[in-house]
């Protein structure tokens, strides 16, 4: 484990975010970093100046859109969904290649973090007025948070770690403790969350000077995702049946305190009709929508990274990145027809001869995540911005042009691209740490896999909202639907996760936590059928198909993939194993 000599934690992150709370008087005193103990720690003001430092820790763009793995290091971004099987971008982890490192970057900066969160809570036992310390104690909870949320990034990426529950200095026997196991961390992690969602304010409370702050809602969404996760771990791992139904259980009850609370609503302005998904990623406060929608009208974000095109850019150049970036024929078929059947059962479906008949009659999702052959799109360049927002004759004249698919995979994607004018790296829109959305999908998964069943009043409390919420005439997922279809429940639950959270950072470790990573990644990476469709003439290189094809006529990215049973987990860097003897590697390292 890194170790760590400073005596103080370090504030100064914490004022880098100063823009997303009130400000703080103590600002413009000294340095907080050089303040003693004997003049810190004071009032309920000092603990929300520390705890603001803790809110730079939230996972943001540059940990899933962007992967900079450097290969000595392993300082890369474990949750990106460059690593998955949907992304088309060649890269070592989505090969399972990748090897076992000297030190890791997401490991040291995990201790460090942990490390001023301890700080903090250790302070809690200071002497104080009982009113004192009621005032403080949401600021206490909010370290609970991120010490949960920290701890379940550990488990996420290496399973059992040290566990480590105050600020060790050089001397703490603590630096060679050995690593805890998944159930200690995940104990830990669900004692935090349950300790701090009984401190924490509801949305409604919190006032317009501290939006952003941690709810007690997204504590509970947050607990809501840890125990489905673990959950699912120990289940499909033939773990004890007791352990992981409990951890199910408590996914359940607390997803259904979020949907409970009426706290949040999902994103679904008539004014921009089945267009909704696409511009809540883009939201800002200029002028980033047809419809002028700000931020303000955004009620399905329980928790997120906050940005701003005036103060806080998110500085990644998020738009030329990931528009006309490539997608997976596997991404792409995971679109359900209008009426509620996948492509393989829909007599709704037109087929691939088409460079734009796949795209007819599908889930709206899809025309708003994907670029479609020949339509027009805009971006951030100028020209290319939109310029009326009314798709009429000058919109359109002030476009990028028609869209040319023939390139990467045939298919690509358009999340997360402005259509706002703006230099590159300027966009302002916030990343959704936590959303409604995901609580209801969390919802219904609980349910099916602790039951091996779901009712459709559960259905619809919960994944039909999502489903239908910009397909309002697509059939509701249902079990009758499954039924008569031949279709299978728990793909069902698992497709609407996929396509609804694809981008967000979930692919990877839902594969993981399934165990279907050993079927899933190892699949050639396909783009669109060639053989025998418009493809073919449209799409030649030197007198050729792109790529080779498979046996179906699909064009064949990337082939020899795999993936072994130890790519389930990170190695430990051996750095630390040096360092602390009593460190156990993870199998197959």
């Amino acid at each position: 484990m890194k170790k760590i000599t400073f005596k103080y934690i370090s504030f100064i992150a914490g004022i880098l975010v100063w823009f997303q709370f009130s400000c703080n008087k103590n600002v413009d005193l000294k340095p907080i970093n050089e303040i003693s103990d004997a003049d810190y720690w004071k009032t309920a003001e000092q603990y929300k100046l520390a705890a603001n430092e803790f809110y730079t820790y939230l996972i943001s763009f540059a940990q899933v859109l962007y992967d900079p793995f450097a290969a000595n290091t392993n300082a890369g971004s474990p949750h990106s969904d460059i690593r998955s099987d949907l992304v088309a971008q060649r890269n070592v982890f989505s090969n399972g290649t990748n090897p076992s490192v000297t030190t890791d970057g997401n490991w040291n900066s995990a201790y460090t973090r942990l490390r001023a969160i301890n700080y903090l809570l250790s302070k809690d036992s200071a002497d104080m007025s009982n009113t004192a310390r009621s005032e403080r104690l949401q600021y206490v909870a909010e370290a609970k948070f991120f010490r949960a949320y920290v701890y379940f990034d550990l488990l996420q990426q290496f399973g059992g770690v040290p566990v480590i529950t105050r600020p060790l200095d050089i001397n703490s026997p603590e630096l060679q403790t050995p690593r805890g196991t998944r159930e200690q961390v995940v104990d830990l992690i669900i004692k935090d969350l349950e300790e701090a969602i009984a401190f924490l304010p509801l949305e409604s409370a919190i006032n317009a000077a501290n939006k952003g702050r941690i709810s007690k809602g997204a504590a509970q969404a947050f607990l809501g995702r840890v125990t489905l996760y673990e959950g699912s771990w120990q289940k499909f791992r033939n773990g004890n049946a007791a352990r992981y139904n409990a951890l199910l259980d408590k996914s359940i009850a607390a997803s259904d305190s979020v949907i409970a609370s009426n706290q949040y609503q999902l994103f679904a302005p008539a004014a921009l009709g089945d267009s909704a998904l696409k511009y809540l990623f883009i939201l800002e406060d200029e002028k980033s929508n047809p419809a002028g929608i700000g931020k303000s009208g955004n009620k399905e974000y329980i928790l997120a990274n906050r940005f701003s095109f005036s103060l806080r850019q998110i500085r990644q150049n998020v738009t030329h990145t990931w528009v006309n970036s490539a997608l997976s024929k596997k991404f792409v078929d995971m679109f359900l027809a209008q009426d509620g059947l996948p492509v393989n059962k829909s007599s709704l479906f037109q087929g691939y001869a088409m460079t734009r008949s796949e795209f007819t009659n599908r889930d709206n999702r899809m025309r708003y995540t994907m670029m479609i052959d020949s339509n027009y799109y805009w971006d951030n360049e100028n020209p290319g911005a939109r310029s009326t927002w009314l798709g009429d004759a000058a919109d359109i004249a002030s476009s990028r042009g028609r869209h040319n698919a023939a390139n990467g995979t045939g298919y690509q994607n358009q999340k997360w691209g402005t259509e706002r004018r703006m230099n590159d790296n300027e966009e302002g829109y916030d990343w959704p740490v936590l959303r409604l959305a995901e609580v209801y999908l969390n919802y219904a998964e609980a349910i099916f896999e602790r039951n091996g069943s779901i009712s459709n009043a559960d259905l619809d409390k919960s994944l039909n909202k999502v489903r239908n919420r910009v397909n309002k005439t697509m059939p509701k997922l249902s079990n009758e639907l499954v039924t008569t279809n031949n279709l299978d429940m728990r793909t069902e639950i698992r497709r609407e996760r996929t396509i609804e959270l694809f981008l967000e950072g979930f692919r990877m470790d839902d594969l993981k936590r399934w165990k279907t990573a050993e079927t899933e990644m190892p699949m050639d990476v396909l783009g669109v059928k060639w053989k025998g469709t418009r493809w073919e003439s449209r799409w030649l290189v030197n007198g050729k198909a792109p790529y080779n094809l498979d046996a179906n006529g699909n064009l064949i990215f990337e082939g020899s993939r795999q993936w072994a049973e130890k790519n389930y987990l990170l190695p430990i860097p051996t750095q630390q194993i040096q360092l602390n003897p009593n460190l156990t590697q993870n199998p197959g390292w």
